[in-house]
């Protein structure tokens, strides 16, 4: 007959727990697991003696023998000299949470970009986690049991080797490859952000700029491309004082070389827009779609307004052109049809498109009555000036602006789009919504400066903040990899795998081990992710 467990009363009223086995009427005590003197530690005696049976049987074929109501319980046990000792975790694991990582991790190649260095791994491991100092990465690690986390002089040296041996140029190849394999690339985004430092002084790379936080901070300009779902490709990093409109050439040529593209759609905000940029992308035979200055609207849009007035309807569009330089139009204002852009008909100008939507409209009147108001309290003497719009000043005092106010309502809710790309080839309709995928690139800079915490950066030198930037590159396609494959964010996949661990317990000198049940969401990103449950 099998083994079987055995509960057994001893005499001093502890419940010994034993695997016995008889054979020919006789029963023989195969194992004394110990005793117990309450309910948790005989669940744990008994849940260690079914791992005993288990393991010397091929069928899992248990029966009544392994019910808590075991054989014989009233019974007489030797003595206590078993008696179970408070049982001890061993180790804590989260298990799942380790698995999703390293299962997008290797599926987008990054393992293999860098040549194995697992301590690189770590590093964009615990960025998501909770994004911290290399110096404490690995508690981050150790407390979710992350196997053998390496010391932080490794992450220290593992980031020398990252500069040394181009790991942000073999990423930026991996994940191209991801991209292209998967949704394909036929259109960028493109912006940039600062990044500020903890510094006392400016050196040749952390200068004092301009700051979209409006900080005095020494800082250094990060740009990133991105796909239309804001999935990273490339990353570039400038000197804090470098014009923003001076980095969209350097990061698009080098990604144009570094995979051989030719034929592109870059988009990027109106920050980027310069009459070199324009040129300078058309001439390497890209294509591009930028937002426009709202002060461009009355030259572009005089005939239009001459021809069928100021009023819009919502969703309405204007194709049209724009000059290339200066205010000097092609366009012929004493023909109703606007013309249809051309670079060979029109080579001084770019096609643009104008949209209005009355939502944009609504917000727009409430942004210049909000500015009107401060330029009445300031002509009042209420506030101070610190360049209040639509103040002006007439024969030494101050006064309201009226005209540019004027001028300034008559265009709420307009938004202009510039591009080299003709209507044959894409619709006005199209070049509006994909400047609208712009977002995504938001998205993805929200993500590296909040949820993975790019910033405030610490590194002192050019090497450490390059290295910096490439585990968050990492970090961030690991991220928007789990997004896209779940539906569900990166800080709300942790927050449900986190808690999810395997326990280790000595009892006794035994080893148990023990998992928390999945959760429904958990169970939804684990098979979203494709990874096998055993349910």
């Amino acid at each position: 007959m099998s083994p079987y467990l055995r509960q057994v009363k001893t005499a001093s009223g502890a419940t010994a727990v034993q695997v016995v086995a008889k054979g020919h009427g006789v029963r023989r005590i195969v194992e004394h697991l110990g005793s117990a003197h309450d309910e948790a530690e005989l669940a744990a005696l008994m849940r260690l003696g079914r791992q005993r049976l288990l393991a010397g049987q091929q069928v899992l074929d248990l029966g009544p023998a392994l019910n808590d109501d075991a054989d014989e319980v009233g019974g007489q046990a030797p003595g206590d000299g078993g008696a179970v000792r408070r049982p001890q975790i061993v180790s804590r694991r989260s298990g799942w949470l380790i698995e999703a990582i390293k299962t997008a991790y290797t599926r987008l190649g990054l393992g293999e970009a860098v040549g194995g260095d697992r301590a690189f791994e770590q590093m964009v491991a615990a960025r998501l986690i909770e994004p911290t100092s290399k110096a404490d990465t690995p508690r981050v690690l150790s407390e979710i049991g992350w196997p053998a986390p390496a010391h932080r002089n490794t992450l220290y040296a593992s980031l020398g080797r990252c500069v040394e041996r181009g790991y942000r140029e073999s990423l930026s190849g991996a994940l191209f490859e991801h991209v292209t394999n998967t949704f394909g690339l036929s259109l960028c985004l493109y912006d940039v952000t600062t990044l500020y430092f903890e510094a006392e002084k400016e050196d040749d790379l952390r200068k004092v700029g301009y700051s979209k936080e409006r900080r005095v901070d020494p800082q250094v300009i990060v740009g990133l491309l991105v796909d239309r779902r804001g999935f990273p490709l490339r990353i570039g990093r400038w000197e804090g004082s470098k014009a923003e409109t001076t980095t969209i050439i350097p990061i698009v040529e080098a990604f144009q070389a570094a995979h051989g593209i030719e034929e592109l759609v870059i988009v990027a905000d109106a920050g980027m827009l310069s009459a070199a940029n324009l040129t300078a992308l058309d001439e390497a035979r890209l294509r591009f779609i930028v937002g426009a200055r709202q002060v461009r609207a009355p030259g572009d849009l005089e005939a239009h307004f001459h021809w069928a007035g100021d009023a819009f309807t919502d969703g309405q569009l204007i194709d049209t052109i724009t000059p290339k330089r200066g205010s000097n139009t092609e366009r012929d204002k004493s023909l109703r049809a606007e013309p249809i852009w051309d670079p060979v008909e029109y080579p001084g100008s770019w096609r643009a498109v104008w949209a209005y939507s009355k939502k944009r409209a609504a917000r727009d009147t409430q942004t210049l009555t909000a500015q009107e108001n401060q330029a009445r309290a300031v002509i009042a003497g209420e506030k101070r000036p610190k360049g209040t719009r639509f103040v002006t000043v007439h024969q030494g005092d101050q006064v309201l602006d009226e005209a540019s106010l004027a001028r300034a309502r008559s265009l709420v809710g307009l938004k202009g789009y510039v591009t080299n790309i003709p209507s044959r080839l894409m619709g006005a309709g199209e070049v509006v919504s994909s400047y609208h995928e712009l977002w995504h690139v938001e998205q993805s800079f929200r993500m590296s400066k909040h949820d993975l915490r790019a910033r405030p950066v610490f590194h002192h030198t050019r090497d450490a903040i390059e290295a910096h930037l490439t585990v968050v590159m990492a970090a961030l396609a690991v991220a928007r990899y789990l997004q896209e494959t779940t539906g569900i964010s990166v800080k709300r996949i942790i927050r449900a795998l986190k808690p999810l661990q395997d326990v280790t317990i000595n009892l006794n000198g035994h080893h148990l081990t023990a998992a928390d049940p999945l959760t429904p969401e958990a169970e939804k990103i684990l098979t979203a992710l494709n990874i096998p449950t055993g349910h």
